[in-house]
């Protein structure tokens, strides 16, 4: 069967994690986009990736900590995390994302 070219995000399963955050995945063979919707109020913890990791905020704002620092974000904002690269982050309002995951 092959893949269809074009489609929308709604036409991709989601997942629900028990805190609500939404997740839609589009996988292709060398890579992933991940369509994540966030509650406001939730914090993520401070990880890190096997992967390569791309983010465009696409709506909403909060907070991003790296070893770089704190800054805010919000819509248009764009997030690079190199491999194993650490980062946290707090959500202040509803806010939707969009991951490019990367294998090494």
């Amino acid at each position: 069967m092959t893949a269809r070219h074009c489609l929308p995000w709604t036409d991709l399963p989601e997942t629900r994690a028990p805190s609500g955050v939404g997740k839609r995945s589009l996988e292709g063979k060398g890579a992933s986009l991940v369509r994540v919707t966030i509650p406001a109020g939730t914090e993520a913890p401070r990880h890190s990736h096997d992967h390569e990791q791309f983010v465009q905020v696409i709506e909403g704002s909060g907070t991003l900590e790296t070893d770089q620092g704190r800054v805010a974000f919000a819509a248009g904002s764009l997030f690079h995390f190199p491999a194993g690269t650490w980062h946290a982050a707090q959500f202040e309002t509803e806010t939707v994302l969009v991951e490019s995951n990367l294998p090494v």
